[in-house]
């Protein structure tokens, strides 16, 4: 069992996404296999499958497939992933929290892609949905890839000790985010996690809440530590009343 110290290990990870769905499944067993010792596992976006618009039923079915076998495989970690599904007879790209073998929260994307076309194949999820939520005394909060430009939204996600960022980030737009997810861990005096596709753009990092930043573009994981202690220092240096 891994214990919740005042310092947790986690990783994001930083891998291209394969045409072939079950490729991507068996290379996040891998890692999830590789990585046990770690607290938290982050995915990049739609990682088992792509936007793979043209097949959208056969990603959909194939990613709740895929949740129940990645259940049955995470224990005490927390992995977190997005995942194109069905509901009610359209898609939607949801963010699952798996933990001790049991789906414990799911955030639908709020904030859907135009110039990717995620608007014309999903249904947008609801804004007021995305907040905070605590596990094992832990708050986190998670922001889907284009949400992290949305500045209301930052407000909401206020008082989480930890954002994660599954992304499918482009290569154009890279430094974009670097700087938000930067100065999201600073205003909002939390760590931030990134976990970006090596498809394009790479960029995943851990930024702590003085903005010190964890990042290599040439690995698979960007591999860090969260101390408990360094929120509360800075949240006590710098009060933000």
């Amino acid at each position: 069992m891994l214990p919740t110290p005042n310092i947790l290990e986690v990783v994001a990870l930083q891998l291209p996404t394969k045409k072939r769905y079950q490729e991507n499944l068996d290379s996040l067993l891998e890692y999830i296999k590789s990585y046990q010792d770690k607290h938290i596992v982050v995915a990049p976006e739609v990682f088992l499958t792509g936007f793979d618009f043209e097949h959208m039923a056969t990603a959909a079915k194939f990613s709740a497939n895929a949740l129940k076998v990645l259940k049955k495989v995470v224990g005490e970690q927390i992995l977190v992933l997005t995942l194109i599904l069905e509901d009610k007879d359209e898609f939607i790209n949801q963010a699952v929290v798996i933990h001790k073998h049991k789906i414990i929260y799911r955030q639908n994307k709020v904030k859907l892609f135009k110039l990717g076309d995620e608007d014309l194949y999903f249904r947008a999820g609801k804004k007021r949905k995305i907040q905070p939520f605590e596990i094992e005394g832990v708050k986190y909060a998670i922001l889907i890839c284009f949400e992290l430009r949305f500045k209301e939204l930052w407000k909401q996600v206020e008082g989480a000790d930890v954002v994660l960022i599954p992304s499918r980030w482009g290569k154009i737009r890279k430094v974009h985010l670097e700087v938000l997810s930067r100065a999201l861990a600073v205003m909002n005096q939390c760590y931030v996690l990134v976990s970006n596709t090596s498809d394009v753009a790479f960029s995943s990092a851990l930024i702590s809440p003085s903005g010190e930043i964890t990042q290599d573009d040439t690995q698979d994981a960007i591999i860090g530590q969260i101390d408990f202690r360094e929120i509360k220092k800075m949240r006590r240096y710098i009060v933000m009343d």
